[in-house]
């Protein structure tokens, strides 16, 4: 490539592809014990398996940004190289990373005129922003400028859908990003959330329900629904929490359905993964548009296993009467768990 691409560790791709592509990496951190670590060194192996057992095992886990000094160094040695950087950055509606990195590359930019210095907000996280940069990285290797990829990318990065779910919602109360009462009643009656990212790059729950394989098929359905066509030629990345059983399950998935052949599967990181914890799933591919649609099944009566989809505004009204019914005798709180999970890491 004739520029450098830099981006951050949540980018979620596996260390081959990183290695052949030729990325710059910028590790945010994680703190277990009041112990420093970073999501990625280059060359070194991160035991992912490791960091999810202890969440399991109840670790505080907290996240901070990439080291600013650490970061300047790197680009302004590129810089000092006579080389041009494009920096594709963690969602902005995620994480404070891209706004700091901007500020930074603002100041280098004025130290250093003479060199194109671009930084791009991908409003994408973990595979969608991996999968971001594989086709950016394409694109510049097939001799796009990096004005060019740029312009690419800004306009295609809202094109990038971004499905996820998550297991135990237990984790989402420990980051603060539940009540517990919502948390407790999610786990009682077997919720499990359906999520994407929005044209902000905020994760927003969309969908709601029981059992994990149901919240498993509801990733594809909507892939299903808004991918672009043809589908079977798309490559798709998947990202997990240490469910490398259940990652595979879905790739089968993707490939009985759609005919896809190239699936990329790799670990969430520690950073992403200390507010989502062990058994996130998340699949990610080209789409007309990132809007949500509102199209899995609805949650029934404890008790009922069948599941039937909102199909009109009459069965909206009923499946609505269901869900009230469903809480009814929980605290007020609980009914929160159908209503709003906020997340924003580091």
């Amino acid at each position: 490539m004739e520029f450098e691409i830099v981006t951050d560790s949540s980018c979620n791709l596996i260390e081959d592809m990183i290695d052949d592509f030729g990325l710059h990496i910028l590790p945010l951190a994680f703190m277990v014990d009041g112990k420093e670590y970073q999501s990625y060194l280059k060359g070194q192996h991160t035991d992912l398996a490791q960091f999810y057992t202890m969440m399991r095992d109840g670790k505080v886990i907290t996240t901070s940004l990439p080291n600013l000094a650490d970061s300047e160094a790197l680009m302004r040695g590129l810089l000092e190289q006579g080389r041009d950087v494009l920096y594709l950055g963690f969602s902005s509606g995620l994480s404070g990373t891209f706004e700091a990195i901007e500020l930074l590359i603002g100041e280098l930019a004025g130290q250093f005129p003479e060199r194109k210095l671009f930084a791009v907000d991908t409003l994408a996280a973990s595979g969608g922003e991996g999968l971001l940069i594989w086709h950016a990285v394409h694109r510049a290797r097939a001799g796009a400028s990096i004005d060019e990829v740029r312009t690419w990318v800004e306009g295609n990065k809202l094109n990038l859908a971004h499905w996820f779910t998550v297991d135990d919602l237990m984790f989402l109360f420990r980051g603060g990003r539940v009540s517990k009462t919502a948390a407790w009643a999610g786990t009682m009656l077997n919720i499990k959330p359906v999520m994407h990212v929005d044209d902000e790059g905020r994760l927003i729950p969309l969908e709601k329900v029981r059992g994990r394989k149901k919240s498993l098929h509801a990733l594809v359905d909507h892939m299903e629904k808004a991918a672009v066509r043809p589908i079977g030629e798309q490559t798709v990345f998947i990202t997990h929490g240490d469910c490398q059983e259940e990652a595979e399950y879905v790739a089968d998935q993707v490939r009985e359905r759609f005919g896809c052949a190239n699936i990329v599967i790799n670990y969430v990181d520690p950073v992403i993964g200390a507010h989502s914890g062990p058994g996130t799933m998340a699949l990610f591919f080209l789409a007309d548009k990132r809007e949500g649609f509102l199209c899995c099944e609805a949650v029934q009566p404890v008790g009922k296993s069948a599941y039937s989809p909102c199909s009109g505004s009459s069965e909206f009204a009923r499946t609505a009467h269901r869900a009230v019914r469903l809480v009814r005798n929980l605290r007020a709180g609980s009914t929160q768990i159908f209503l709003r999970i906020g997340v924003f890491v580091a």
